[in-house]
């Protein structure tokens, strides 16, 4: 798992950008670890975690995660789901807690919330949760499911807003 963090952590860096400060780990909790780079001169701190199983077996999944780093507006929260191979164009993913369910959008290999109304809600049932279930079509047409531990994903959340 701590191999498969710090490539998080790498792709983060790259999709921030080469003129930002490398991430670094602040802490943990659970399941989730609490990163921080700098983004202009400013601290920007968000959770990530990776999948506890995938599925199919026997398949190259490649590197996977689920991170939540804050949005512009600094009461929202953006969860995204990072993949470790190409998504099929055009296709959804989702994200389920319990029963609640939500579509996320894709792009290459990552999938947003495809009603950014729902983050509160989303947020909510993670925090309330257990576990969760992102379920994704790769560009192969291959269906994959990762289950991810929701232990530890409220207080990484709240030191994640402390970051200063």
């Amino acid at each position: 798992m701590k191999k498969l963090l710090y490539f998080a952590v790498a792709t983060v860096l790259c999709l921030v950008g080469p003129a930002h400060a490398a991430p670094i780990k602040l802490g943990a909790s659970g399941d989730w670890g609490i990163y921080a780079f700098d983004r202009g001169g400013k601290k920007t701190c968000y959770v990530l975690s990776a999948p506890k199983d995938a599925k199919p077996a026997g398949v190259d999944h490649g590197k996977n995660y689920f991170l939540i780093a804050p949005a512009e507006n600094a009461d929202r929260r953006e969860p995204e789901a990072i993949m470790g191979y190409p998504l099929k164009a055009g296709s959804m993913a989702r994200v389920t807690v319990g029963t609640k369910s939500f579509p996320m959008f894709t792009r290459d290999n990552t999938a947003w919330l495809n009603d950014t109304n729902r983050t509160p809600e989303l947020m909510a049932a993670l925090r309330a949760g257990a576990s969760m279930v992102l379920e994704a079509i790769s560009a192969r047409g291959t269906h994959t499911s990762y289950t991810y531990s929701l232990d530890g994903i409220t207080a990484a959340l709240e030191q994640s807003t402390r970051c200063k």
